[in-house]
């Protein structure tokens, strides 16, 4: 055989090696849309039990971990829980944003249920952060709904990149603040306070990268693979994290824990944050009167509640919470933004040209439901 003739089926043998390679590799991120909602739960529940509770369950949580769980008592009776084993002790140690994810889960359950023609009856059964049993809650039927907001709960989502930096207009900033004054705080990217949260972000995410607990627990939450993501129906997807196109193909066939904690992909994501940060039109701080569990509960039924007005007026919010889980972010916060009260929620905002579907993944409600 000659070189030439050589040359040409060796290409041709790699070519046809790499295409094969490729149809047979991870080719698209798992989203929402493609998931298969069928329950095979023992626990016979009506039609709009399963509704309400698939609903509560699109509340945002901290690396998506979906840190509840429904205890069934009997129809419309629930306890809803807090699972330890979704809790994030390295960024989290005292259990302050499980809470709060929880209170977005009890927001999204009390819209879903009104809209569907039931009030819901609460009574408060933890003491603690860390207590497993946290709400009891009972559905009583109206016969009238209220609050028609199933859609936008279905269409909730974090959007990460790609803002505007015009500053919030008047009328949506009363939009936005006005259901609860005085705990929601708009700080525009014209004023010095700004800034600092700018520096104190990308300083925190810094310390985080580097700090191995924290590092580790992160590695632990990502979904690469489509598999892994559907095996799970949690954590970080690369679509959630808006990692498309031939990036997103590297990532999912070829990266795993270990390369999250090499050096390169610390810097990448500090990177990442510098960028992120640049775009805004400012940020909005969500408060709360005190540490309490009730607080910590009302302050995250007041974030779900602002984060289900935002798409209509095309504005979109990233939870960046960096400051406040790091020590030396965290100390100087509330003298260096003028804010008394205990943040609770550090959030970029910023208006978006187009909103886009939600990705993140859910688990189904048998995932969840518990006797």
């Amino acid at each position: 055989m000659n070189r030439r003739k050589f040359i040409t089926i060796a290409g041709g043998s790699i070519a046809i090696g790499a295409a094969a390679a490729y149809l047979l590799s991870d080719k698209h991120n798992l989203v929402r849309a493609a998931q298969d909602h069928q329950d095979s739960s023992k626990i016979l529940l009506r039609p709009d039990e399963r509704e309400i509770l698939y609903l509560a369950s699109l509340a945002p949580s901290g690396h998506n971990t979906q840190p509840w769980f429904v205890r069934y008592i009997e129809p419309y009776h629930w306890i809803i829980g807090n699972d330890k084993s979704r809790w994030l002790p390295a960024v989290d140690p005292t259990q302050r944003e499980t809470i709060l994810s929880i209170g977005t889960f009890l927001q999204n359950l009390e819209y879903a249920a009104g809209s569907l023609g039931y009030d819901c009856v609460f009574t408060l059964l933890a003491g603690s952060n860390q207590d497993e049993n946290v709400m009891d809650v009972i559905l009583r039927r109206t016969g009238k709904t209220s609050n028609p907001v199933i859609k936008k709960i279905q269409l909730r989502r974090t959007v990460r990149s790609n803002y505007l930096n015009n500053v919030l207009k008047e009328q949506d900033k009363i939009f936005l603040t006005a259901e609860d004054s005085g705990f929601i705080h708009y700080i525009p990217n014209t004023a010095k306070e700004h800034q600092w949260l700018n520096e104190q972000t990308i300083e925190s995410n810094r310390i985080q990268a580097y700090r191995e607990a924290a590092q580790t627990e992160l590695a632990n939450w990502i979904r690469f693979s489509s598999k892994d993501a559907a095996a799970h129906l949690d954590g970080l997807t690369l679509a959630g994290m808006e990692i498309e196109g031939i990036p997103g193909w590297y990532l999912r066939n070829f990266y795993g824990k270990e390369q999250v904690m090499k050096k390169s992909f610390r810097e990448q994501s500090i990177d990442k944050v510098v960028k992120q940060v640049s775009q805004s039109a400012g940020w909005l701080l969500i408060t709360s009167k005190d540490q309490s569990l009730i607080s910590l509960l009302e302050t995250g039924k007041r974030m779900q509640r602002l984060f289900l007005k935002i798409r209509e007026r095309n504005i979109a919010i990233h939870p960046m919470t960096q400051i406040l889980e790091e020590a030396a972010t965290n100390q100087s916060l509330n003298r260096s933004i003028g804010i008394n009260e205990p943040v609770q929620f550090i959030l970029r905002t910023g208006y978006l040209k187009e909103y886009p579907k939600p990705v993140t993944l859910r688990r189904p409600v048998e995932g969840f439901l518990v006797r």
